[in-house]
């Protein structure tokens, strides 16, 4: 099979603010991919909560469990499940977005020194040779933040650090978050009609 007809991405999930990013690249992901492969670290289920409302753990998470509806095409893991199919290079994807990323993961794995499910899937990702893409979402930074942004950035990773902009003059958080989604669902390379674009003309 070649690697540019595979239609599957793995989302990881990770314990920075921001997880309402993830929840709407979940939404949409389904729809615009063939298969759609999920894994919440530990921390991440707790800032669900926090931020979310949405009490669960990592091995009740379900599709269900967060929209009210099934889909068919998306399969979630426990973090601690070190010997899932992800975890594996045999498994071939189109590549992995983990968002948001907390820097601890983006320590993690500019180092090499995976301790869970996410960690393991991003490093396959990167010794396969396929895109992986990090959502940092914590300010300030430190240097040894940004040191490790360009270790991953130099080893071909996109760092998509999460920047909501306001030049289509959102008109709620949802539009904000839209229009950050968008920029994601880009650099995957996604085709999708999710926001509006720099003076793109209104229908």
């Amino acid at each position: 099979m070649e690697r540019e007809n595979i239609d599957r991405w793995v989302v990881g999930v990770t314990g920075a603010s921001g997880v309402r990013y993830a929840l709407r690249l979940l939404d949409v992901l389904p729809q615009l991919v063939g298969e759609v492969h999920v894994v919440f670290s530990e921390a991440a289920v707790r800032v669900l909560n926090d931020e979310e409302g949405i009490g669960a753990n990592s091995s009740a998470l379900s599709y269900e469990r967060l929209f009210g509806r099934q889909a068919a095409n998306v399969c979630f893991y426990n973090c601690r499940d070190i010997g899932a199919r992800i975890a594996s290079g045999s498994m071939l994807t189109s590549g992995m977005v983990i968002i948001p990323c907390s820097m601890a993961t983006l320590g993690a794995l500019a180092h090499g020194i995976p301790s869970h499910l996410v960690h393991r899937a991003a490093d396959v990702t990167m010794k396969e040779g396929r895109k992986l893409i990090v959502v940092p979402r914590e300010t300030p930074v430190s240097q040894i933040h940004l040191q490790n942004m360009l270790t991953l950035s130099r080893c071909g990773v996109a760092v998509v650090p999460a920047m909501p902009g306001f030049y289509h003059r959102p008109a709620s958080v949802e539009e904000l978050v839209d229009q950050f989604v968008m920029k994601v669902l880009d650099t995957m390379g996604v085709s999708h009609a999710l926001g509006r674009r720099w003076k793109e003309p209104e229908e």
